[in-house]
């Protein structure tokens, strides 16, 4: 990577529009979230010395940033830049323009960037990047991608969102020359408010679903459809978009603005498309399907996770990866081996014939198809679902409606109500405990409690062997998951 140089040599303050040649030395603010510890390993495989800081860390990035050789200093502080010495510092999304260590940064004129735009000129340019976008199955989409790729002997690098299975982690730096990322349309950083994939040098995108999210940026549906318009127009001529045509927005944002191919997939019966799944029969090892291309029968697959929604992405990515020039039956192969993603329909346990299921669920289209899912891998068994609407779109009033009609499958749902002091004004927060009426209007029996701790008391007041208990959320959700299993397995022993 060429001599060291200093900071002064690189230029002033940024955030710096090229990343110059001879950086050696990284710094980045924020190392303790999952996505920037990750790639903080990539740089570390790619042979940069790095280091970071946050204001905490906590597992798994405690212990993983030690084992990969990676410096973290607690908590953010000016002191943090004398130690690391960086030639560039790079800017995680969490970081504000009052963080001290970021203040003392621009103070010392120190060049920094945003981490997508580290990914894209440090790993991207030089390679075939894969970018997966959209509102849902991003994260499975994207470790599906990577993973038939790696079976049929391509070794690409990965950046997920997620830990997948086959992985054993969230990134991989691969020698070979595709490159398979995530693609995120929230904000990059605080000098930097346009969406992450922007920067991601797109040409294959895999275009999963459009539906409104991330209402604390976007101000409605058109907003939101923009920043997809523009990841469209980035495509190159000779590059290839593949869009779900279950759903009318990702092939018409695809169509009006790329100027590259257009393909659709699609996994639902009647819709037309130049992909599809079909003949889909669901049972405990998952879902089997027929893949077809403009009518022509391609091959039979195994896919080992339950729900229409999930062939689907199994189909982008088969398509992706036979546009990379990887054999109907070296994908079919693949497929059959998929771990899946951590949070994703993740059993985690089965104490006492209770089966307990962990998943990162929260938007209410994305809810509804994971309990379709799980209902029909479990046929005949008494699902409870409990949701913890988390996300800053989740926990507001907009879907409501859209909630109250996606239990249908459940036997039980069970609600957390938002915190007392949740910073969303009262007027536009989600009332769990009226939705909780109409999802028990729908046909599910609702019941709405304030903490994890209320939860789990029910849950042990209400669980029998046989059931399945499906709990969704975006975030730690109180360790429930973990704490469910552990209290049934002292139930039962």
């Amino acid at each position: 990577m060429g001599e060291a140089v200093t900071s002064a040599a690189i230029g002033e303050a940024g955030p710096l529009e090229r990343i110059p040649a001879g950086v050696r030395r990284i710094h980045l603010l924020g190392v303790g979230g999952t996505g920037m510890g990750a790639f903080a390993a990539l740089l570390k495989a790619a042979g940069y010395e790095v280091t970071g800081s946050d204001e905490a860390l906590y597992p798994p990035m405690s212990e993983m940033l030690p084992k990969w050789g990676i410096d973290a200093f607690q908590p953010y502080a000016p002191e943090n830049l004398d130690r690391a010495r960086p030639d560039l510092v790079v800017v995680g999304n969490v970081i504000r323009r009052v963080n001290v260590e970021a203040e003392a940064m621009r103070e010392r004129g120190l060049p920094h960037v945003s981490f997508p735009q580290a990914l894209g000129q440090l790993f991207l340019e030089d390679r075939h990047s894969i970018v997966v976008a959209g509102t849902h199955g991003k994260t499975t989409t994207t470790s599906m991608a990577a993973h038939l790729l790696a079976a049929a002997g391509r070794d690409p690098s990965v950046l997920v969102g997620g830990v997948a299975g086959n992985f054993g982690g969230n990134f991989h730096l691969g020698t070979g020359a595709d490159f398979v990322v995530e693609g995120d349309e929230y904000d990059t950083a605080y000098f930097d408010k346009g969406p992450k994939f922007w920067h991601y040098r797109p040409r294959t995108v895999i275009f999963t679903s459009c539906e409104f999210d991330h209402a604390d940026i976007y101000r409605d549906d058109a907003h939101y459809e923009s920043s997809f318009e523009r990841l469209m127009e980035l495509v190159p001529e000779d590059g290839l978009v593949l869009a779900c045509a279950s759903t009318g927005a990702p092939e018409r944002i695809a169509r009006a603005r790329c100027k590259g191919r257009v393909e659709t997939y699609s996994a639902m019966p009647g819709v037309e498309a130049d992909w599809i799944a079909d003949e889909l029969r669901s049972g405990p090892e998952g879902t089997r399907f027929t893949v077809r291309r403009h009518g022509e029968k391609l091959s039979e697959a195994l896919l080992p996770l339950g729900g229409r929604h999930n062939v689907e992405n199994a189909l982008g990515a088969i398509a992706a990866c036979m546009d990379r020039g990887v054999t109907a039956e070296a994908l079919a192969a693949g497929l059959a081996d998929f771990l899946g993603v951590r949070r994703r329909q993740e059993l985690r346990g089965e104490p006492n014939g209770i089966r307990v299921i962990d998943d990162f669920a929260h938007h209410p289209t994305a809810v509804r198809e994971t309990l379709a899912a799980v209902a029909a891998k479990n046929p005949g068994r008494r699902l409870v679902a409990v949701f913890e609407p988390r996300s800053n779109t989740s926990r507001r009033s907009l879907h409501h409606a859209a909630y109250a009609a996606s239990f249908g499958e459940a036997s039980l749902a069970i609600l957390q109500a938002p915190l007392k002091h949740d910073k969303v004004p009262e007027d536009d927060r989600l009332d769990v405990q009226k939705l909780c009426a109409d999802i028990t209007a729908a046909g599910t029996p609702a019941r709405a409690f304030s903490t994890p701790d209320e939860i789990l008391a029910c849950l042990l007041e209400e669980a029998r062997p046989g059931d399945v208990i499906l709990l969704m959320s975006n975030g730690a959700f109180g360790g429930l998951p973990g704490r469910l299993v552990d209290a049934l397995s002292s139930r039962a022993s």
